[in-house]
């Protein structure tokens, strides 16, 4: 690594054409891409070829002793893939002996594993959290030895770009940043997008300090173990802000099954900002909310029973107030809502996105304002609950002692 940050660029592109990549492009991205190359496809023949050019490089005439490499600066991982390469399965380590790694090659002991183009690892998206730029890939947490607790480090910094939209970003509470590094984790599955997932005994060291990881959530049933929230990290706190190398180490359990890890830089957003999303874009028409109703109660042919109305509550079954955002799941079959509000203030602390009136998945991508209910809730401000009628009318439902106040028709007077 130190005699490729020295190189000139004359010296990078022999390096990048003796292996076939591309020659073309400014002098930090071609030592970008032949870091990569030695971080995670390097070869003894590659090696050598680092060795004579740096050499060639330095001992011209024999005269002049070769000086020390420079320091290498890890640059952002997110700029320096190169899209030909094979992503890496291990997270790149710093400090590795590559003579003595690739000796035991030459030797005759090992084979380096040939490139093979696999399917990427992809997380599903969070709506708390906006993705601003990828800076470590999905990659596979490879054990090293045989041991239960292992380590897989990664180095890279940040660009003067990201530093200054972390430095500029609001705060959130105080020493919370709005825009973030957060380190995700998720199994090795290529076949669907996957949820956060944390392995056995982690834990997340950013440079020279141990980052907090999200504890388990006390359960209230008997006999059900407690819950681990699995949610990005933040390291924001504990990196340089600036071109220094920052360094990851993460410790993990080995008990079989494969994790995979990624680094982004995101904009956290509140349940509030949520909340105002929402209300520009999710709102659904009174007119389309009628036509739902009128749809849910029209007459089902295999049925005997003819529904004449339903019944809606106006009271949050979450938090047992009256409604003031009434919101539901597109993929709801009920006509029940619950309060937007709420909802998203209890998933910004506990991310569960279930239904509180049917327990079925409500994603916030999902989730509509009803137009229709948040119309009758200004007009009918004297009842709790009202009840839908099939030509897609509505009427309050009013406390029994008050209906019982008022006749419901005429009285009858005989002898008149």
């Amino acid at each position: 690594q130190n005699m490729v940050m020295s190189f000139r660029v004359s010296d990078l592109q022999m390096l990048l054409g003796f292996v076939g990549r591309s020659k073309s492009g400014l002098k930090h991205e071609l030592v970008t891409r032949a870091l990569q190359l030695v971080q995670f496809d390097c070869s003894p023949e590659v090696f050598k070829k680092i060795k004579e050019l740096y050499e060639t490089r330095y001992n011209k005439k024999g005269s002049e002793a070769a000086p020390a490499p420079p320091r290498a600066e890890a640059l952002p991982l997110h700029s320096s893939y190169d899209r030909g390469s094979a992503v890496p399965r291990t997270l790149p380590a710093a400090g590795i002996d590559y003579p003595a790694l690739y000796g035991k090659y030459l030797n005759g002991l090992g084979r380096l594993p040939p490139k093979v183009a696999k399917p990427e690892v992809r997380l599903v998206k969070l709506p708390f959290y906006t993705t601003l730029d990828e800076l470590l890939k999905p990659t596979e947490l490879v054990p090293q030895n045989n041991e239960k607790l292992q380590e897989s480090p990664c180095i890279f910094a940040l660009t003067p770009r990201q530093v200054e939209l972390i430095r500029n970003s609001r705060e959130l509470q105080p020493g919370v940043k709005s825009v973030q590094v957060v380190l995700r984790i998720c199994y090795t599955d290529t076949s669907s997008p996957q949820e956060d997932q944390y392995p056995p005994n982690i834990a997340v060291k950013v440079n020279h300090s141990y980052c907090s990881v999200p504890g388990y959530y006390p359960s209230n049933k008997p006999g059900v173990e407690p819950k681990r929230p699995c949610r990005p990290i933040n390291l924001t706190h504990l990196m340089y802000l600036s071109a220094a190398t920052n360094r990851i180490t993460v410790t993990w359990g080995n008990y079989g099954k494969s994790y995979s890890v990624g680094l982004y830089l995101v904009r956290q957003m509140t349940s509030a900002e949520l909340l105002q999303r929402l209300k520009t874009i999710g709102i659904k028409h009174p007119e389309l909310c009628k036509a739902l109703v009128k749809e849910k109660l029209r007459l089902d042919p295999d049925s005997e029973i003819a529904t004449t109305g339903v019944r809606v509550s106006l009271i949050c079954p979450l938090v047992k107030m009256r409604l003031s955002v009434p919101c539901r799941a597109e993929t709801c079959a009920h006509l029940q809502c619950f309060d937007a509000v709420f909802y998203l203030q209890m998933n910004e602390k506990k991310p569960t996105w279930m239904c509180p009136v049917c327990d079925k998945p409500a994603p916030y991508d999902q989730l509509i304002i009803d137009g229709l209910l948040s119309k009758i809730l200004t007009e009918c401000e004297d009842a709790d609950e009202i009840e839908y009628l099939v030509d897609g009318s509505w009427c309050p439902i009013r406390a029994e002692k008050e209906r019982s106040c008022s006749p419901q028709c005429p009285i009858l007077v005989l002898g008149e």
